[in-house]
């Protein structure tokens, strides 16, 4: 019989767990309610809203509304969002992540005080969160998204480095040790260390869990940038590692031979869909 462990550290993280909640709550109470962009990552879970009376939006629609309630996810806004639903009298539902939103006022307070100085944003170009950064800095920050790209950035001038709150921890501190090296004695460079450790400390709680299984599925939505790194460490560590966005995707001829399977998943993974997915592997003939 295969022994099948689900991961207790996987699952929505804080800030996503609080964005669903004010979600339900205001279609419990028979709102009409939209959000703007996917709530979460993962499409599975959107559908469940959805049929909820969820509405999934985006800013071009959300330019069409007026006196509607409109949810913001985790991942936060720019200012432009909240000035356009002033002018069209629609009631934010704020559900930014408070580490985002700290995020936020700190990248505003450092452009504010030192506008000739280089923002720089360790994330992904054009991921909701990394543009709510980019937002507070009147779109004039850099954005690197990986560790080749340091070497674009203009050394003779200060550099204030910040980063996504769900990108790697590793990555980071390489950046921050070649920036270090190459910086002008005459610039100052700063870097901030603002990466979640709720998602950050999942890194080596996950490298153990994918080293003690045979088999490991990775749930997780495909455009979930936290996902990616943490499906990228289970393949590391463990070679035998499959993403599945659902229990549809996985296939029998993975079991042969196989004792032990471990599921886990990201930040944006619901609890109820590793269950499926056990649910799943329960059902093949093994």
């Amino acid at each position: 019989m295969i022994q099948i462990e689900i991961d207790n550290g996987s699952g929505f993280c804080f800030g996503v767990t609080t964005a669903i909640k004010k979600a339900e709550e205001e279609l419990a109470r028979g709102e009409k309610l939209y959000c703007l962009g996917d709530i979460v990552h993962n499409g599975m879970e959107c559908e469940r809203l959805r049929q909820m009376g969820l509405i999934t939006i985006n800013h071009e629609e959300m330019r069409e509304l007026h006196d509607v309630k409109v949810l913001l996810r985790a991942h936060g806004e720019p200012p432009e969002t909240y000035e356009l639903a002033r002018r069209n009298n629609i009631e934010i539902i704020d559900a930014t992540c408070p580490v985002v939103l700290k995020l936020q006022k700190r990248i505003k307070e450092q452009y504010d005080a030192n506008l000739q100085s280089q923002i720089v944003i360790f994330g992904k170009k054009g991921h909701a969160e990394v543009l709510g950064l980019v937002g507070q800095t009147q779109s004039s920050a850099i954005v690197i998204e990986n560790f080749d790209e340091v070497t674009k950035l203009d050394f003779s001038r200060d550099i204030y480095l910040y980063s996504q709150t769900t990108k790697s921890l590793d990555e980071f501190h390489r950046i921050i040790d070649y920036i270090q090296a190459h910086i002008s004695p005459n610039a100052k460079f700063q870097s901030f260390d603002t990466i979640c450790r709720s998602v950050a400390n999942r890194m080596p709680n996950i490298s153990q869990f994918a080293a003690k299984h045979d088999l490991v599925l990775f749930v997780c939505g495909r455009k979930s940038s936290n996902g990616k790194v943490l499906y990228n460490e289970c393949l590391r560590v463990n070679p035998n590692t499959h993403l599945v966005e659902g229990p549809e995707e996985i296939a029998s001829q993975w079991l042969e031979g196989i004792n032990t399977v471990g599921i886990c998943g990201a930040t944006s993974t619901p609890k109820w869909l590793m269950e499926q997915c056990r649910d799943k592997l329960l059902m093949f003939d093994v």
